[in-house]
């Protein structure tokens, strides 16, 4: 029953929110395969929009939850990975770059695992910091502005180089900073100092 009643409470409109930007993801990489950049970055935005919207409801509607707490940064990696990656595939931005973003992530997300496996509450012992929220925002927008670029008759180098240089530089913090604090909250089994 309880475990019912919890699936029933997970089921909210923010995290129905963060569901349909995981749903829209496909959508922009078959407008992209299609060379439909013009729905690809609508599509975007919407998702960011939802990005948006869901913590903010969360906090209005005090409808927070540990579901949603994980789902959330799960869905903006998911869409920013496979946006950086479609947009590599089309040499719009440098593969150093997506593949810097992609491994940050994947860093992340795997050493969470390792910590939870581990027995670690990731939940207590790890909150996102400012520049990796910042990061999150100049990957939406770079990928937002190269959108808009190759589908409407503008461009913007100065703005792009820009935010190539903070995606680049907060990504770095952001992942640096991720494993120093994994290494810190891993538990220390002394084996090896015992055995030594």
């Amino acid at each position: 029953m309880s475990s019912a009643t919890l699936r029933e409470n997970n089921w909210t409109i923010p995290n129905m929110l963060t569901v349909s930007r995981i749903l829209m993801t496909p959508g922009i990489v078959m407008a992209f395969a299609d060379r439909r950049f013009d729905v690809a970055w609508v599509l975007f935005a919407l998702a960011g929009l939802t990005d948006a919207l869901d913590g903010a409801l969360a906090r209005i509607l005090k409808q927070r939850s540990n579901f949603g707490a994980m789902l959330d940064p799960l869905a903006d990696k998911i869409l920013l990975d496979t946006s950086f990656t479609c947009l590599a595939m089309q040499d719009w931005i440098p593969i150093w770059l997506a593949v810097l973003v992609v491994s940050r992530d994947v860093f992340i997300v795997g050493g969470l695992a390792l910590l939870q496996y581990s027995g670690v509450d990731v939940r207590r012992g790890i909150r996102p910091v400012w520049f990796s929220k910042c990061a999150t925002l100049a990957q939406i927008l770079l990928v937002l502005l190269i959108m808009v670029e190759h589908s409407l008759p503008v461009a913007y180098p100065g703005l792009r180089l820009g935010l190539v240089g903070a995606v680049a530089l907060l990504t770095t913090a952001s992942g640096v900073y991720y494993v120093n604090l994994g290494f810190r909250l891993a538990p220390n089994n002394g084996n090896g100092a015992q055995n030594n």
